[in-house]
């Protein structure tokens, strides 16, 4: 036969050994290659659980053993930017309707804006001294229940089950025993009556007082002071205004508005949850406040007059000549740059404490009366202070806020200093990305 018949391959041993060696090498390879796979996709898994879940459970603060957590620090620094945001487009829009002078404020709105580490530094000292409230308020059994939340958070929205609130005057008449003026003291201030009485009105907003510039009555907000200024109270969150309807504001209507918020600020990373704990924060300060301060219905006060200059060798020539003799009213008319109080001799009217920068304040209740005092010299210049009265006097519910405020925030200073406070400040570069309010 011409064709020959195609014998079969016989697998010898050496052809078996290498068949099982490469099935071996693809088999090492297949593993291998799975478990790099495999660990890439844990690597990555665990990147993400630990972004967004193990890291925002770890502590940006600890204060008494109470952990304050990355998640709950970054969500107030959203409700607070959020609030921000809100007060800026108000004051921007009160600045163009009605022509205030709201540059400072809006000023520093935007400097907390623009500089995400200072507010979000600012934001977990808060939420360090909330949890601080929070700590006391239960030793003494202070608490807020969910009837007093949900009232807070109606009012807020304005909405009254029970009817709105009529805004009524009841003024409070009393008497004020000014001091009889000696001879002295109405030599220095010869135009002074003695009032005998007056109502107190309805608390107008605190405003500090400022030396540099006797208060008159303008709506121009007063320049910066150096005075002491209680801390500013936890963030109160203020929905946007509801725009007024015919129709009656119903608890449906209510509802509508709070959901609508709610949903707002969860497009923002910020949870229900949170916005009613700044609710429930408010109250509780405000009832611990009310158990740990006890506010005095009078207050000493001072009643004072000065002369400002810009320049140390002025000031001192001119207390030299008053010291000689010479008219303090006049001198005041004629060389003091705070031109509002200069008119009237240098008069300031009288002032009680926390209302003057502090070297200011303490010279003026510290000198004797009638006295020249010597040169003090505050941010806004050289001042030369003669004290013409002193006397406890009554004071305005805005002036005990104002001390009932300072007095809190000094009372929480010292609960601060003997607290263990741990905060982990490389951890504040983690501050959350800044949303865009504008457009959302």
């Amino acid at each position: 036969m011409s064709n020959q018949e195609k014998r079969p391959r016989i697998a010898t041993k050496k052809h078996i050994a290498r068949l099982e060696r490469e099935r071996r090498q693809v088999m090492i390879v297949r593993t291998v290659a799975f478990v790099m796979i495999a660990a890439v996709v844990l690597l990555l898994g665990y990147g993400y659980l630990d972004v967004n879940y193990f890291q925002l459970r770890k502590p940006i603060a600890e204060v008494n053993g109470d952990k304050i957590t990355i998640a709950q620090w970054q969500e107030r620094i959203q409700l607070e930017r959020y609030n921000l945001f809100n007060q800026y487009q108000r004051y921007q829009y009160f600045q163009q309707q009605f022509g205030m002078d709201l540059s400072q404020q809006i000023q520093q709105i935007e400097l907390s804006l623009q500089y995400p580490q200072l507010l979000a530094s600012q934001v977990l000292d808060q939420m360090i001294d909330e949890t601080l409230i929070r700590q006391e308020a239960e030793k003494l059994g202070i608490e807020v229940t969910e009837d007093e939340l949900e009232k807070a958070i109606r009012e807020n929205y304005r909405f009254f089950p029970d009817g709105t609130p009529t805004p009524t005057v009841t003024p409070t008449p009393f008497s004020i025993e000014y001091p009889t003026f000696t001879s002295q003291q109405l030599t220095l201030y010869p135009h002074t009556a003695t009032p005998t009485e007056f109502v107190t009105p309805s608390p107008p907003p605190t405003a500090t007082l400022d030396p540099a510039v006797t208060p008159t009555q303008t709506s121009t907000p007063p320049p910066p002071t150096q005075t002491f200024t209680p801390a500013p109270p936890t963030p109160t969150f203020v929905p946007e205004d509801v725009t007024p309807t015919s129709t009656p504001y119903t608890l449906e209507g209510f509802k509508a508005e709070y959901q609508a918020t709610v949903d707002r600020l969860a497009g923002f990373g910020i949870s229900e949850k949170t916005l009613r704990e700044a609710y429930r924060m408010n109250l509780l300060r405000k009832k611990l406040q009310e158990a740990v301060i006890a506010v005095s219905a009078t207050e000493p006060q001072v009643l004072a007059r000065h002369i400002l200059v810009d320049d140390i060798a002025l000031a001192e020539g001119l207390r030299q000549k008053l010291l000689n003799g010479a008219d303090f009213a006049e001198t005041a008319r004629e060389y003091s740059k705070d031109t509002a109080s200069a008119a009237d001799g240098g008069i300031l009217g009288w002032f009680g404490k926390n209302e003057m920068v502090t070297e200011f304040e303490q010279a003026a209740f510290s000198q004797e009366i009638g006295e020249i005092g010597p040169v003090v010299q505050t941010s806004f210049g050289y001042h030369i202070i003669q004290v013409i009265a002193r006397q406890e006097l009554p004071v305005t519910e805005s002036q005990a806020e104002q001390n009932r405020q300072v007095a809190f925030t000094q009372w929480l200073e010292t609960i601060r200093l003997t607290a263990d406070i741990v905060k982990y400040e490389d951890r504040l570069t983690l501050t959350p990305p800044m949303p865009d309010f504008a457009n959302q």
